[in-house]
């Protein structure tokens, strides 16, 4: 079996994906039962191809999934949280840009009735 390239699968659709997941999940049980039969060496040698094949169909099944989950979130008031963006804890914690430079009632009369002193003479 040749193996298989990333790109090429990203052409495919979701169920052809899951069509040569299957595939290549049906080869490697008959791999490893040919391992156990004491099978010949090239046989012992392609499990790992074939594996790493089952790895890349999965991770290229899987992003066509999240991205069509942001492309259906897109726009939306609220988002996932596996789609949020992940940073850091204390990020999210923190407060946003505007509300970190928000004023209270008062800070703000105050802040009008007695601004800055402008002084002529500057050091």
């Amino acid at each position: 079996m040749v193996r298989v390239k990333a790109f090429e699968l990203r052409s495919k659709t979701s169920k052809e994906l899951l069509k040569e997941l299957d595939e290549q999940k049906a080869e490697l049980a008959t791999l490893r039962v040919a391992k156990v039969s004491g099978g010949a060496a090239s046989k012992l040698a392609k499990i790992k191809v074939v594996r790493k094949a089952i790895a890349r169909i999965l991770t290229v099944y899987n992003q066509k999934q999240k991205s069509e989950a942001r492309k259906a979130c897109k726009g939306k008031k609220f988002v996932p949280l596996d789609l949020r963006p992940k940073k850091t804890r204390a990020i999210r914690r923190a407060l946003k840009v505007e509300q970190k430079y928000m004023k209270t009632p008062r800070q703000k009369t105050k802040a009008s009735n007695f601004p800055m002193r402008r002084f002529a003479v500057t050091m």
